[in-house]
């Protein structure tokens, strides 16, 4: 719609952008006396309703432009600066060379004015009209271009008043003078077009001819000047002043004026006529360029887009056709601007051609740059280094510095192709710096056989990695440098001074590398000894103890030990035992298990020597040796005050019965108290006097021993087929000093030795029928004097049942004052006044306690008498029954029990006498 906004017309009107509001500088009616220019805001988003007198958007404020001190004057150029909402700043350019500012709340009337002069008149010139406006804005600061028709000014409008810097001497026709998106002012002259920022002119475009407009749109420059060829046809042109190229150009007539709004480029003739430029889409641009082969501007053109997939695509385009004309150097420079957008096997397959290995190392250096490259195009790019033998790429590849310090190609890959191709340094550097010690190692012990530098290594590392390391390559380095291994892991397991990095962690036990020595058990042995002898409280000090023991009993020690294989297979002789302490039960079974496993196992330790090679001999001087630091290890690990040994019992006794380790038998059997076993080895080996002796040391029950030992020895030499005599007449001793069997089981047990006389065994059967006949005669004299007690108690019990009984006393016995009735008399001869009895009148005071004992005694008989489950036990643990049952017999136990009846004589009970 239209409507009038003044009434006369029209000079100057702008609409605002953050605000939908317009403002119009016109000429209205008005008094002779007043000026008529006035300035008007109209709310665009008010419309006057239907049937007003007025229709059209609604007019909030007129303000009147030229008064007493602003005086009228022609209006040349016109420019709204929108601040902070609602403040608005207006600057009016007028013909006398001065600026009227309006700044403030313009639609409700709170604003100040300022009057600019940038050309006063002097020596009678005329001043300069302003003909172009322009702000700048830098920040908080707001600056102010002015454009005359002699001068370019710059007003710094923060500064009070405002300064005035003159850019420039020179001046322009208001309709050559616009602003550009870099807040430059542009001026064009008939000999070119000049940009200036505030610190003066800047760069210029020489486009000759006489301009009558210029202008800017979306980056672009427009032009319109006199053709040079037709003087009287103007020509429009649209320039692309960053690709240096006319984007659009038309012949013309005369222009009254241009206009950039809503997307188009609106063109206003003199002769009434419109013509109206649009801008293409970006996709018939590309077009259209692509057709011309003008990539380059392809390129600059879509970078202005800021859309890096479309850029990417016009480059892979510029980079095909350049490829098609054999300029492979210029395509790669173009290819490896895609890096990112484009697939990068696109560009490899086109570069695999051996003679443009150069060109593809160049791309594949610039994608790991970009650290988008994987292990494949690493392992590329590597072996196009190799190839070329360009040792100074190479090194400038492997330690440059990726993103943070990291590495920009995959550390694996790379390790893997350098070490292949025999860059083993170069392998090492990528291994070390990246923390792969795997790697590392794995190099210098494989390919270099640098042990001592990967033992130095090893060192340099932490506690947990040292470890895994060790674990990893202890073989290799212990086959190579056994000693120099031995001290690297007592670093790592005892800590010693100047060992492994990082010791705050828990320290490794030495078990975790008894498999480096699988094939040096002598070093092994070594280690362990020097472990024990270093920590005497490791945590690991059963399964250290128990594989030093092994190999100390070896037979050969140059095959892996009874631990090593039990980790593969089961061994017969541990499986086939169950409890130490039922070892007296299976000794003759647990000896023909061991007689008959010892084949197995050598033939086992003989398929070892196969593998490993030819077995090193060992003299008997270095056996024998290792068998006392066995036994000096089996005796320092269960020490005399120790309840528990530092070694697995049950494994070591299996070992020194398969290797034959007597004295380590001796001293383990001895330790767990299996005295009938400790014998049995002697009786095994035929050694009387070891025998007799071992049964004196353990035999003696008054130091904790087994007396019992005697009785099984003399049973052995009994079962013997030799003669014995002198050993047999010294266990008899000590048969007879504890007692231990009766005549006739010894008789008995030496019976079955053909090869003994009666005359071993005279003196001391002889001396058993005196002992005899010594006991006979004691237990006569008992049995006598028994009865002799026993007729003196049945004849006075009749006396008490057939004859009275006179008490004489005449003491109280309690008392000893003369008895007065009432008295109380016992049958016992005791008698006591009422009084001093008290309560207790039926028992005599004075015998009660010694009878109570007999009767107790009598009741626990009782009893015992009917406990059956007692004796049976008795008889049954007993070693000798018979004495348990004649021992019932001979308290009268088993005799039928017959209660004596109890008399009570004048009100009292008859305790003293009548209790048997």
């Amino acid at each position: 719609h239209s409507f009038q906004a003044h009434t006369t017309s029209i000079n100057r009107m702008q609409q605002l952008k953050q605000r939908n509001v317009l403002i119009t500088l016109g000429e209205d009616e008005a008094s002779p006396q007043l000026s008529t220019m006035y300035l008007k805001i109209f709310d665009l988003d008010k419309i006057q309703p239907e049937g007003s007198s007025t229709s059209g958007p609604a007019c909030i404020r007129t303000l009147r432009v030229f008064t007493n001190k602003f005086p009228d004057a022609k209006v040349t150029s016109f420019l709204v600066f929108e601040e902070a909402p609602p403040i608005l700043l207006i600057c009016i350019g007028l013909e006398t060379g001065s600026i009227y500012c309006i700044r403030g709340d313009v639609a409700r009337e709170r604003v100040a004015r300022l009057k600019l002069q940038v050309e006063p008149p002097s020596d009678g010139k005329p001043a300069s009209a302003v003909t172009g406006l322009g702000f700048r804005v830098d920040g908080q600061a707001l600056q102010l271009f002015v454009v005359t028709t002699s001068s370019i000014n710059l007003f710094n409008m923060h500064q009070q008043p405002p300064q005035k810097y003159v850019l420039d001497q020179i001046g322009c026709d208001g309709k050559c003078v616009t602003m550009s998106d870099n807040q430059e002012i542009v001026i064009g002259l008939k000999e070119a077009v000049y940009f200036y920022e505030v610190d003066g002119r800047g760069p210029c475009w020489a486009f000759e001819g006489e301009k009558s407009f210029v202008g800017w749109f979306r980056g672009y420059l427009l032009v319109v000047l006199t053709d040079q060829r037709r003087t009287e046809k103007n020509i429009f042109n649209i320039y692309d002043l960053k690709n240096k190229l006319i984007a659009y150009s038309s012949p013309v007539g005369d222009v009254a004026h241009v206009l950039c709004e809503w997307g188009n480029i609106t063109i206003l003739m003199k002769d009434h006529k419109v013509l109206c430029v649009g801008e293409k889409d970006m996709e018939s641009k590309l077009e259209m360029l692509f057709r011309k082969n003008l990539y380059t501007v392809a390129i600059n053109l879509v970078q202005s887009q800021q859309d890096a997939a479309a850029t990417s695509e016009v480059l892979r385009k510029y980079g095909d056709h350049l490829y098609g004309k054999q300029d492979y150097n210029e395509a790669m420079a173009q290819y490896i601007r895609t890096i990112g957008q484009l697939e990068p096997s696109y560009v490899i397959q086109k570069f695999l051609d051996a003679q443009r290995i150069h060109n593809l190392t160049n791309y594949l250096g610039k994608l790991h740059e970009k650290g988008l490259a994987t292990p494949d195009h690493t392992t590329l790019l590597l072996n196009c280094y190799t190839k070329l033998k360009d040792v100074a790429k190479l090194d400038e590849f492997i330690k440059g510095e990726g993103v943070e310090g990291k590495h920009h190609f995959d550390v694996e890959t790379a390790v893997k192709v350098c070490r292949a191709a025999g860059y083993y340094q170069h392998a090492m550097y990528v291994a070390k710096k990246a923390g792969e010690h795997e790697w590392y190692l794995k190099i210098l012990l494989e390919d270099l056989g640098s042990y001592d530098e990967a033992l130095q290594y090893i060192s340099s590392l932490s506690l947990y990695e040292a470890a895994v390391r060790l674990k990893q390559y202890g073989k290799i380095l212990v086959c190579h440098k056994p000693s120099e291994t031995i001290s690297a892991l007592m670093k790592l397991c005892a800590c010693d001074v100047g060992g492994i990095n990082d010791t705050s962690g828990i320290l490794p036990s030495p078990v975790d590398f008894v498999h480096a020595f699988v094939d040096e058990p002598k070093w092994l042995m070594k280690f362990l000894e020097q472990y024990i002898e270093k920590v005497k409280d490791s945590p690991a000090h059963i399964e250290i103890h128990n594989t030093l023991l092994e190999l100390y009993l070896s037979e050969y020690l140059c095959v892996p030990t009874l631990s090593q294989l039990s980790g593969k297979m089961e061994s017969p002789l541990i499986s086939g035992f169950g409890d130490v302490r039922d070892l007296k039960a299976g000794l003759s079974s647990r000896s023909q298990l061991s007689a008959g496993n010892g084949p197995a196992s050598r033939k086992i330790m003989k398929k070892s020597e196969m593998v490993n090679g030819e077995s090193k001999k060992e003299s008997s001087e270095e056996r024998e040796e290792r068998l006392k630091k066995g036994l000096s290890l089996l005796k320092s690990g269960w020490g005399p005050h120790e309840q528990q040994p530092r070694y697995d019992v049950d494994l070591v006794v299996v070992l020194c019965e398969m290797h034959k380790f007597r004295d380590g038998l001796l001293f383990l059997y001895e330790k767990m108290k299996l005295y009938k076993e400790v014998i049995a080895c002697y009786m095994q080996d035929g050694d009387y006097q070891g025998l007799i002796s071992c049964c004196k040391r353990l035999g003696d029950s008054s130091r904790g021993g087994d007396p019992s030992l005697w009785a099984d020895v003399l049973q052995y030499f009994g079962e013997r087929g030799e003669n014995c005599s002198k050993e047999v007449k010294e266990v008899l001793v000590y048969i007879e000093r504890d007692n231990l069997l009766p005549p006739l089981m010894v008789l008995q047990m030496l019976a079955k030795n053909r090869t003994l006389t009666l005359s071993v065994v005279k003196d001391y059967i002889a001396r058993q029928f005196e002992q005899v006949s010594q006991l006979i005669e004691e237990d006569q004299k008992t049995i006598e004097k028994y009865q002799e007690e026993t007729a003196t108690m049945r004849m006075e019990v009749q006396e008490l049942q057939k004859n009275a009984r006179i008490f004489q006393l005449s003491k109280c016995t309690a008392c000893t004052s003369a008895l007065d009735l009432p008295a109380v008399h016992f049958l016992c001869m005791h008698s006591f006044h009422q009084r001093c009895l008290g309560d207790n009148e039926e028992w005599c005071p004075v015998c009660t306690p010694g009878n109570r004992t007999l009767l107790e005694m009598k009741r626990n008989l009782e009893e015992n008498a009917n406990d059956h489950d007692r004796f049976f036990q008795l008889v049954r643990n007993s070693d000798d029954g018979f004495s348990v049952i004649a021992e019932y017999f001979g308290r009268g136990i088993l005799n039928k029990q017959q209660r004596s009846s109890t008399n009570r004589l004048s009100g009292t009970n008859n305790i003293g006498s009548n209790s048997f």
